[in-house]
C-alpha cells in the first residue's frame, strides 16, 4: 500500500515532563522525514484515539508510530484495522528508567522513536496465507481423558473422531473396582463407583463423535487445518481430512518384573496396584496363591519410583490409590492394612482422603525405606524397611501391593505415527521417560507439534479427575487451533500473528539451516532437497530468518533489512567514554522483565538501546556485523533459559543463538574486534529486580575493553 505517516506524541504518565517533546518532533519533522506529527496529554483516552481516527477518516493516514507507552499495555486502544500501527515505548524505556529532563532521558527518546519510524518504513501491513481448512477433531485414545476431550469438543459443536485401540471404550477405568470421590473427600462413602459405563455411553451416542474401536492411527501427516490422518480397523484403512488432533493415549504400569527386590515375579502373593483392582472387583481380597482371604496387607509406596535406576519422578496418583484400596481391606474390620511410603503425597482437597485413613486404626501409615520382600512361610512374604519410624524391622503380610507408578503409552509405540522429518512421534523430556514435551511452563497441552495438544497421564503423571480437567484444556485449545488455522492465524503463542515467513526462493542454495533448525517442523524439503513451507505448522518465531545466511527469509513486518536499519539508525555518542550498547530481546520472558523494570522505575544504565524481537532464534548473524560496523560498541542478547528445565515459548530459540554465538568470533576477527563484545544471557521473567545489574555489569565489560574502533566511521 502506498503509506502515509504520522507521529504521535503522547506527553501523559511523566513524558512531556520528563522529555523535550517539541525538540522530538523537529527531529522527526527534518531528519526522519515524517509529515504529519501531533501530541496529545492522553493519547490513549477518547479524545486521544479520536484524533488518530479522525486522521485516518479524513487525512488517509495509514501508518502510524505512537511514541507513548509499550506496546505491552493499551493494544485494544490502539488498535486501527488496515493500518500499520508502531509503537516506541519511550514511557518505560526513555521517561521510567532515565533521570527525567536529562541528556541522556532526551537521547533515548529520539533513539526509540527513531526506530519505530524506520520499523515502520521498512514494515508492511501483515496479510495472512489463508489455506483450505477443516474443523474437525481427531482424539487417539478412549480412556478417561480421551473421552472427557471429545465430548467437549463435541458438545461445542465440533465433529470428533475417536480412535481407540482396544475392543471397548473406558481404558484404564475399566480395571477399577471403585474411584475416590471427585469432590468432598472427606464425607461418606469414602469410595464411589467409577461410572465409566456413563461415559462411554455419552460419547457412543453423541451425534458428532465418531468412534473407531479395535483401530489404530497408522499414519498423520500435513499440518493443522489440513492434516491427513490414516486409520486402521483390521484389514481396513481409511484416510480422513482432520483439523487439529488431542493425544490421549494414557499411560501403562511400569514393568514391576524390573523390580526384583521386591519379589514381584517370584512370590505368588506380591501383585501391582493394577492387579489389586483386579482382585477386589471379585468382591473379597483374596490371595492369589490359596485363595484365602488376606488379612494383612502392605503397600509398597514409589515402587521403582523417584528412583534414578528406574521411574526417577512421581506418578501422581499412587498415594490416593493406596489409600483407597486400604479402603478396600477394611471393609473386612479384622483386617489390617499397612501402608509404607518415602512420602505421602495428597495435595489439596486429597488431604481430606490422608486424614481419614490416619483415623482409622486398621491402616498403619509408616514413613521407611523398603529394602527387601522375601518369602515367609505358608506364602507370606517379609517386608525388610530402614529408617522407619520404628527404625530397622521387618514386618510380615498376607499380600504384598506395589504402587509401580505410570509410563506413558508413547514411550514404546509413536502412536500419532506423524510423517515428519523430526520423527514419528511428539518429541518428549528426557527427564521425565517419554511424557509428551507439552512446553508445559508456558502453555500446557500445546505439544511441538503444531495443531496436536497432550492430555492427561500421556503429557504427565495424574490422577483421573486431574485428566478429565486436562482434556477440558486440551479440546479447548484443539478447537482455538481449527479456529485460528482458518483465517490463516498462528495458534500459538502468537495466537494473534497473520505473518508468515516468505522465502526469496531463488536465492535458496538448499543448505538445509532453516529445515534443520525449525523447532516445530514446519519446513520440509522435496526430493531435490529444496526447502519448502508447511505454513499451518509454523509459529513465527523467525527461527529460519535467524538461520538463513542469504537472508531471504523475511516476514511482512519483521525482516533481516528492517531490524538491521533499526540498528543503523541508533545513536552513537562521538565520545569515547560514553559506550553505546544494543541488547536484542525475546518479546516472551525478556521484554515483559524489562517492562517490569521500568514500571517499578529502577533505572537501567543510559548506554543501552533495547530492540525487540520474536525470538532470540530470529537473530541473524549480519546483525552483529551491521552494528559493530556502525560503531556500536557492544551486543547483549536477552533471552529465555534454556536446557532440560528450559522456558523459552519458541522451545530451542536462546539454544540456537548461543549455538550461533560460537560461530560469531570468525565475523568479529574479521573486523579486528573482540568476541567479549556480544554476550547472551538467559532471564525469566520474573528476575527483573537482577536485570539493572546484569545490563550494568555488561556495560562495565565493554567500558574496560574500550570502545569500538569503527566509532566515528
Amino acid at each position: 500500500m502506498e503509506k502515509k505517516y504520522a507521529l504521535y506524541i503522547c506527553t501523559g504518565c511523566s513524558i512531556g515532563e520528563s522529555v523535550n517533546v517539541e525538540k522530538m518532533s523537529t527531529l522527526a519533522k527534518n531528519a526522519l522525514k515524517v509529515p504529519v506529527i501531533k501530541s496529545h496529554f492522553a493519547l490513549c483516552g477518547k479524545e486521544g484515539v479520536d484524533l488518530i481516527k479522525n486522521d485516518i477518516a479524513t487525512e488517509g493516514v495509514n501508518t502510524l508510530i505512537l511514541a507513548a507507552c509499550s506496546a505491552r499495555v493499551k493494544f485494544e486502544e490502539f488498535d486501527f484495522p488496515g493500518c500499520i500501527v508502531e509503537r516506541s515505548p519511550i514511557r518505560e524505556l526513555a521517561v521510567w528508567t532515565q533521570e527525567p529532563n536529562s541528556p541522556q532521558a532526551q537521547m533515548a527518546a529520539e533513539d526509540y522513536m527513531r526506530m519505530s519510524v524506520v520499523k515502520a518504513q521498512k514494515g508492511d501491513l501483515p496479510e495472512a496465507n489463508k489455506v483450505e481448512t477443516v474443523k474437525s477433531i481427531l482424539v487417539i485414545g478412549g480412556g478417561i481423558s480421551g473421552m472427557k476431550a471429545a465430548l467437549e469438543a463435541a458438545n461445542y459443536g465440533s465433529q470428533v473422531v475417536l480412535v481407540e485401540k482396544e475392543a471397548k471404550l473406558g481404558g484404564f477405568a475399566n480395571s477399577l473396582y471403585k474411584k475416590i470421590p471427585t469432590s468432598e473427600y472427606y464425607k461418606e462413602p469414602l469410595i464411589v463407583d467409577t461410572d465409566i459405563e456413563s461415559t462411554i455411553k455419552a460419547v457412543e451416542s453423541n451425534p458428532n463423535i465418531k468412534v473407531y474401536k479395535s483401530s489404530k492411527v497408522e499414519k498423520s501427516d500435513g499440518m493443522p487445518g489440513a492434516f491427513d490422518v490414516t486409520i486402521s480397523t483390521g484389514e481396513t484403512s481409511e484416510t480422513i481430512k482432520i483439523g487439529s488432533i488431542v493425544l490421549a493415549a494414557g499411560w501403562k504400569p511400569y514393568d514391576a518384573k524390573k523390580l526384583g527386590h521386591l519379589g514381584y515375579g517370584k512370590l505368588k502373593n506380591v501383585v501391582t496396584n493394577i492387579q489389586f483392582e483386579e482382585i477386589a472387583k471379585k468382591g473379597k481380597i483374596l490371595r492369589p496363591s490359596d485363595h484365602r482371604p488376606a488379612k494383612k496387607v502392605a503397600f509398597i509406596q514409589c515402587a521403582g519410583q523417584r528412583d534414578a535406576n528406574h521411574l526417577p519422578y512421581c506418578s501422581a496418583m499412587c498415594c490416593a490409590t493406596a489409600l483407597k484400596q486400604a479402603k478396600y481391606v477394611r471393609q473386612d474390620e479384622d483386617a489390617v492394612a499397612m501402608i509404607l511410603y518415602k512420602d505421602i503425597r495428597t495435595p489439596g482437597r486429597l488431604e481430606y482422603y490422608y486424614k481419614e485413613a490416619q483415623n482409622d486404626p486398621g491402616v498403619m501409615l509408616t514413613k521407611c525405606e523398603v529394602k527387601g520382600v522375601t518369602e515367609a512361610a505358608y506364602d507370606n512374604v517379609y517386608i525388610e524397611m530402614k529408617d522407619s519410624l520404628l527404625g530397622d524391622v521387618t514386618v510380615e503380610a498376607d499380600l504384598v501391593v506395589l504402587a509401580t507408578g505410570m509410563v506413558p503409552a508413547t514411550l514404546e509405540d509413536p502412536v500419532l505415527n506423524l510423517g515428519y522429518r523430526q520423527g514419528p512421534g511428539l518429541p518428549d523430556l528426557d527427564l521425565f521417560n517419554g511424557f509428551a514435551d507439552s512446553n508445559f511452563i508456558c502453555f500446557q497441552y500445546e505439544t511441538r507439534r503444531t495443531g496436536i495438544f497432550a492430555a492427561g497421564a500421556v503429557r504427565q503423571p495424574m490422577n483421573m479427575s486431574e485428566a478429565q480437567e486436562d482434556a477440558t484444556g486440551a479440546a479447548l485449545k484443539a478447537i482455538q487451533s481449527n479456529e485460528h488455522s482458518a483465517v490463516g492465524m498462528a495458534v500459538h503463542p502468537r495466537a494473534w500473528d497473520v505473518t508468515f515467513p516468505d522465502a526469496f526462493m531463488t536465492k535458496c542454495t538448499s543448505c538445509k539451516r532453516c529445515t534443520e533448525e525449525c523447532p516445530f517442523g514446519a519446513i520440509d524439503e522435496d526430493e531435490k532437497g529444496t526447502p519448502f513451507y508447511k505454513i499451518g505448522r509454523c509459529r513465527r518465531c523467525g527461527t529460519c530468518m535467524g538461520a538463513c545466511p542469504e537472508r531471504i527469509v523475511s516476514f511482512k513486518d519483521f525482516h533481516v533489512d528492517m531490524i538491521g536499519s533499526m540498528l543503523k539508525g541508533v545513536s552513537v555518542p562521538d565520545d569515547e567514554d560514553q559506550p553505546r550498547i544494543i541488547v536484542l530481546c525475546c518479546e516472551n520472558d525478556a521484554y515483559p522483565a524489562i517492562d517490569t523494570v521500568a514500571l517499578q522505575h529502577m533505572k537501567i544504565d543510559p548506554a543501552v538501546r533495547f530492540i525487540q524481537l520474536r525470538c532470540l532464534g530470529s537473530v541473524n548473524l549480519v546483525w552483529i556485523a551491521d552494528a559493530f560496523s556502525r560503531g556500536i560498541d557492544g551486543i547483549m542478547m536477552l533471552g529465555c533459559k534454556y536446557g532440560d528445565n528450559y522456558q523459552c515459548h519458541m522451545v530451542k530459540g536462546s539454544e540456537l543463538a548461543n549455538y550461533r554465538l560460537s560461530k560469531v568470533k570468525e565475523t568479529l576477527d574479521k573486523l579486528q574486534l573482540e568476541a567479549e563484545r556480544v554476550g547472551l544471557v538467559q532471564i525469566a521473567i520474573d528476575d527483573y529486580g537482577n536485570l539493572p545489574k546484569i545490563i550494568t555489569d555488561f556495560v562495565d565489560r565493554i567500558k574496560e575493553i574500550g570502545p569500538n574502533p569503527f566509532k566515528g566511521f
